[in-house]
């Protein structure tokens, strides 16, 4: 836990859940692990370019053959995933946006999801490179889609388990804040199970 990664994928400043939620966890990681690192990536304040034909052909190119052009190209690619490497817990804000995670979350995957680094093609099909770590999602939707007739529409604790899991990263806890576009006390009811969440794996 000495390294800990905070992605913040809202594009709410104030009143975001994810942030609130996420800051919180992280607070008590820190004060029970005084000199543990944060590195924050906030994909709002600072957006990641999408990916380019560029990016995509430094990708597949190898390294020791890559111009200067390319070079420039993956260096904010090479940046991402140093991070992800380094880091021994990673604590993602994720709120629902029209189903899924936001724009700014998919450009970040796009960055780390890299053959050769975070995953390899081998013998036996497709393997995670990036293992051993502890990752916790913070998931906010205005409606309820955990259970009933709205679960066919989460499209984001399911696609992020799976890409999540497609790099090697298989201990992810999500916490999440359902039916908060319900009213204050759905929020309030949300906030006070997801802190006691919360409580439970930062204990």
């Amino acid at each position: 836990m000495a390294n800990i990664l905070h992605i913040d994928s809202s594009v709410r400043s104030t009143g975001s859940l994810t942030r609130q939620l996420g800051g919180e966890y992280i607070a008590k990681l820190t004060a029970a692990n005084p000199a543990a690192t944060v590195v924050t990536r906030d994909l709002a304040a600072n957006p990641l370019p999408h990916l380019t034909e560029q990016v995509i052909g430094a990708y597949f190119t190898p390294a020791e053959q890559r111009n200067a052009e390319q070079a420039a190209a993956i260096k904010t690619s090479d940046a991402l995933v140093d991070e992800l490497l380094a880091a021994d817990t990673i604590v993602i804000g994720a709120p629902m946006y029209n189903f899924s995670v936001t724009s700014g979350l998919k450009a970040w995957i796009d960055h780390v999801a890299r053959a050769g680094r975070t995953f390899q093609y081998g013998a036996n099909g497709i393997e995670g490179l990036v293992t051993g770590k502890k990752v916790v999602v913070f998931v906010a939707s205005g409606g309820v889609y955990s259970e009933g007739p709205a679960a066919a529409y989460d499209h984001i604790t399911t696609y992020l388990r799976a890409v999540l899991g497609f790099l090697g990263l298989t201990d992810v806890t999500f916490i999440v804040a359902e039916g908060v576009a319900m009213g204050e006390e759905a929020v309030a009811n949300a906030l006070a199970k997801n802190r006691a969440e919360i409580d439970a794996i930062a204990a």
